[in-house]
């Protein structure tokens, strides 16, 4: 099996440029993916995450986005992709169609049928064995806030770390105390699976518990900035890794308004993006509503407020 070895450093969660009939723009899209791969300290480029819009993707799409990214990166760094499927024969297919377009392992997601109705204690990690038992690639485990009912147990995380493709888990409780102990639990029980945190809101409290990285939309955005953070971080330099999270403070502000990646965020990144000149369109598929002028006007004086707009050079 593809990176047994353990991973580390800073793995953005990329968007998808769509043109204005809803087809994927893969000139833009290209562009991006070299972009982001083009920062010291990018590790990996993951697509069909949530910032990739998965939901809205059908499973020919998914693949082809990966086959796209897998083209343009030429083996230069690994291509993740986010699984998202309801029952495990269509998640292993998804798996499986990831593997075969040259995708070095999986982000697992969980089926989203749990958000609502919970799931019996075995489910998870039979879950994530079946899937295993069919690929020969990676497995990253998408941990979802602890106030969700798909959010795993300490005890499910553990058992999922005995399955051999389980290299990384990507944690995102959204709960401190809840994401130390799960931190800690994992460090001492399954030292050689990475620990990546997704909490774009508050990066630098998260770092500090001495993970291996980072899983986050934002590192589409600043890659720069979510790399020299994490690696002042990484260094024990948290004077100048307070300086890095300042300026990522407030660029939260631009774009998530301090809030934790939810509704609109996604669509907000992308618009700013845009107004980077990053990417030449600035479009999401339904049922996301589009942006209104007040809410694109906001996104650019908090990118003028940075120095950010229209420069992409950094």
């Amino acid at each position: 099996m593809k990176n047994k070895e353990k991973w580390s450093g800073v793995f953005p969660a990329v968007l998808v440029p769509f043109n204005e009939d809803d087809s994927i723009d893969e000139e833009s899209f290209r562009e991006l993916v070299s972009w982001v791969a083009s920062h010291d300290g990018v590790k990996g480029i993951v697509v069909n995450g949530h910032t990739g819009e998965i939901m809205t993707l059908l499973p020919d799409e998914r693949a082809r986005v990966v086959s796209i990214a897998v083209d343009e990166l030429k083996g230069k760094i690994p291509v993740i992709s986010g699984v998202s499927a309801e029952g495990t024969i269509e998640t292993i297919q998804h798996a499986q169609a990831v593997e075969k377009a040259g995708g070095e392992a999986i982000l697992l997601m969980p089926p989203h049928s749990w958000l609502r109705f919970s799931m019996q204690e075995d489910s998870p990690v039979n879950y994530f064995n079946d899937v295993a038992n069919a690929i020969d690639i990676g497995i990253v485990v998408h941990q979802y806030p602890a106030d969700t009912k798909a959010s795993y147990t300490t005890n499910q995380l553990l058992k999922m770390a005995e399955i051999p493709n389980v290299v990384a888990f990507k944690l995102g409780e959204r709960d401190i105390a809840t994401y130390e102990l799960h931190v800690r639990s994992l460090q001492n029980e399954a030292p050689d699976c990475a620990i990546l945190t997704c909490h774009d809101e508050y990066l630098l409290p998260t770092l500090v518990q001495g993970i291996e990285g980072a899983l986050v939309g934002f590192g589409c955005f600043v890659p720069n900035l979510i790399s020299d953070l994490v690696e002042h971080v990484k260094n024990n330099d948290f004077k100048s890794a307070k300086g890095v999270y300042d300026e990522i403070y407030k660029l939260k502000h631009a774009i998530y308004k301090m809030d934790q990646p939810s509704s609109s965020s996604h669509l907000r990144m992308k618009e700013a993006m845009y107004q980077r000149g990053i990417i030449k369109t600035n479009n999401a598929r339904k049922p996301v509503e589009p942006l209104t002028q007040e809410e694109k006007d906001e996104i650019k004086e908090g990118l003028k407020s940075v120095g950010l707009l229209k420069q992409i050079n950094n």
